[in-house]
């Protein structure tokens, strides 16, 4: 198995994260999204969308989308389950993963920030205010779901779900730049609890081949 990451997404560490969670060997193979290497022609060949994470299974099955991905995993490698199967405690794990890949993600992704600073000529100051805007008003709202329905040490009980795949790698960028997440105790306790596993910590980016301090 093969996994086209970059140490500094958030969505490959999802990843990284679910195939450390089940035990799962796999190649890494580097994408340097600093320096555009998502774009080049060999790469878009496999991955139209210019993006990390890419898994290539070892039959040669290639996806894209860490939440699609991940859900392969779970239904591919059932141990060490992520996905609930009994209806609502898969709809609450779903929610919260949606709210932070569809809500939170998507307008702090590296991508539109360098277009808001290259294209639209805004100052780094006013792209970090943006970034601590849409990040801490997520965060914020994630925090209120976990307090309304989550349960146990991680988001959802004793064991962790695809929700704690996604508030890690979110609550990390939140907190390197510089985002205000104090009233958010509930799930910065969830992230404190995560890096204490040892799954958590092996996907993390400081552990990938890639890191660059």
């Amino acid at each position: 198995m093969q996994l086209y990451s970059f140490f500094n997404s958030s969505t490959s560490y999802r990843v990284r994260i679910a195939l450390a969670l089940k035990g799962l060997a796999f190649d890494c193979l580097p994408v340097n999204l600093r320096q555009g290497e998502q774009r080049a022609a060999q790469y878009l060949e496999l991955n139209p969308s210019a993006s990390v994470p890419l898994l290539v299974d070892d039959d040669g099955t290639s996806l894209s989308q860490s939440l699609a991905i991940i859900d392969y995993l779970d239904n591919r490698h059932p141990e060490v389950r992520l996905i609930p199967q009994e209806p609502l405690a898969r709809a609450r794990v779903l929610e919260v993963a949606n709210l932070i890949g569809c809500d939170i993600h998507p307008i702090n992704n590296l991508r539109v920030l360098a277009y808001l600073q290259d294209r639209l000529g805004v100052s780094a100051e006013q792209k970090n205010h943006w970034y601590r805007h849409w990040a801490e008003q997520g965060i914020e709202a994630l925090e209120s779901l976990l307090q309304r329905h989550g349960q146990g040490s991680f988001c959802f009980g004793e064991q962790p779900t695809l929700a704690d795949c996604c508030l890690v790698p979110q609550v990390a960028n939140a907190l390197r730049m510089g985002c205000d997440l104090e009233r958010c105790e509930l799930t910065l306790a969830i992230h404190r609890h995560c890096l204490g596993h040892p799954a958590f910590q092996r996907a993390a980016p400081d552990r990938q081949p890639d890191y660059i301090p």
